[in-house]
């Protein structure tokens, strides 16, 4: 399977030309595409739906979509209200069917100054060759390591509780004429996962050591119930690779910003990973 990640910057490149079709040119053909910030109806990209438009640019795909936040743009027109809300959030696109999906509201620290903007993770349960996993779509906070490390350890905890939590639901239906579980059996909530997205942190930071723990001795060491970074274990040597570019201090710096954590249970399972 390949798994694709990538931070559309809502539909901005960077020769700042607004055009959803080309981030979809990129990502199409995937098996599970994880997008961040995508918007609904803001005025610099056109008002444009974008979840529903990146939908049809890449047909063929099941579409699960998570704002981060949701403000009214709601208008009148011809005397009549048309109800409208302004989103920011991340998407995941997935041949297999997703299963189930959830959405976490990241914690947050009120700034004075810059602007701070809400975060979230969209989690979505696909079953695939490798089993049921979760597949997380992040965007972590761009500001400091410390509201960072605050979302990282949310997550952490949420994904040690999926196995005892469950899914949508859990139990027997007592209720078959209410037909709640649609005649399918409890969906899983499996402790193997995957997260994608812009992590706004670099390999060795806090952020990075929090996630997957400091192993001297053993740069590949994977726990069952803890991540490993892709790029440590992939069977075909990941080279130096960047995800993302910025003028610092009048210097072109190379950073890599966007990663992928897999599950001990799979890393394993890696092939390559690399950046376009």
């Amino acid at each position: 399977m390949k798994l694709v990640s990538y931070n559309i910057q809502y539909g901005f490149g960077s020769d700042t030309r607004y055009d959803l079709s080309r981030a979809a040119r990129l990502v199409a053909g995937a098996d599970i595409i994880a997008l961040q910030e995508i918007e609904r109806h803001w005025q610099r990209s056109n008002f444009d739906d974008q979840a529903e438009m990146l939908s049809r640019l890449l047909p063929g795909y099941h579409w699960v979509y998570g704002p981060a936040f949701d403000m009214d743009a709601s208008e009148w027109r011809d005397g009549h209200l048309v109800n409208r809300r302004r989103q920011f959030g991340t998407m995941v696109l997935s041949k297999l069917p997703i299963v189930w999906s959830r959405l976490h509201a990241l914690p947050m620290r009120r700034t004075l100054r810059p602007l701070n903007t809400r975060n979230a993770a969209l989690e979505c349960m696909i079953r695939t060759p490798a089993g049921p996993v979760r597949v997380l779509s992040l965007h972590l906070a761009h500001i400091a390591a410390e509201e960072r490390l605050e979302q990282i350890d949310y997550l952490l905890a949420e994904h040690r509780r999926a196995p005892s939590e469950g899914g949508p639901w859990s139990g027997t239906d007592d209720e078959p004429s209410r037909n709640w579980t649609h005649g399918e059996s409890e969906p899983e909530n499996p402790p193997a996962a995957i997260w994608l997205g812009d992590f706004n942190m670099e390999p060795g930071s806090a952020e990075h050591r929090r996630i997957v723990g400091s192993t001297p001795y053993h740069r590949g060491a994977a726990y069952l119930g803890g991540f490993v970074d892709a790029a440590a274990v992939a069977v075909e040597p990941a080279g130096d690779f960047h995800t993302h570019e910025k003028i610092i201090d009048g210097r072109l710096a190379k950073r890599r910003l966007d990663h992928c954590f897999v599950g001990g249970m799979l890393a394993g399972r890696v092939k390559s990973i690399g950046a376009d």
